[in-house]
């Protein structure tokens, strides 16, 4: 990676339903509202990274294929993935994909939020050890 950044810290999301957007990444992954401009756009941020919510345009329709395969959310410790997938079920958020670990050592599981984008939550140790 060049050394000038810093990672890939901010993602934007065209989303049905903003508000439903904004209650589950707050209530389900406990991100917070850094700045909200107005009623359709609505930046969410975890400390250090900055998740965009924006209404999806009025008539579009997202493709049935879509280009974004998931997003992923790292935390510290493997034991925290079964302790987050114990959270997401206890909202009533179907996982996709079970927990499991990897043969790399990283740990993770999927789920969905309210639009169907796929959302990984993962300890992968190159990552989440240089915390």
């Amino acid at each position: 990676m060049h050394p000038l950044l810093l990672g890939l810290r901010h993602v934007a999301l065209n989303v049905r339903n903003v508000q439903a957007s904004v209650s589950f990444y707050c209530s389900v992954l406990g991100m917070r509202v850094e700045w909200e401009p107005d009623p359709d756009n609505v930046y969410l941020t975890s400390g250090g990274d900055n998740l965009a919510i924006h209404k999806l345009p009025e008539g579009s329709i997202p493709d049935a294929v879509q280009t974004l395969n998931h997003i992923g959310f790292i935390v510290s410790r493997p034991e925290d993935v079964d302790e987050i997938a114990a959270l997401v079920h206890a909202h009533g958020v179907q996982l996709v994909e079970p927990v499991r670990t990897h043969r790399d050592g990283a740990r993770s599981f999927y789920f969905r939020d309210p639009d169907g984008i796929l959302i990984q939550l993962l300890y992968h140790p190159p990552i989440s050890n240089a915390r």
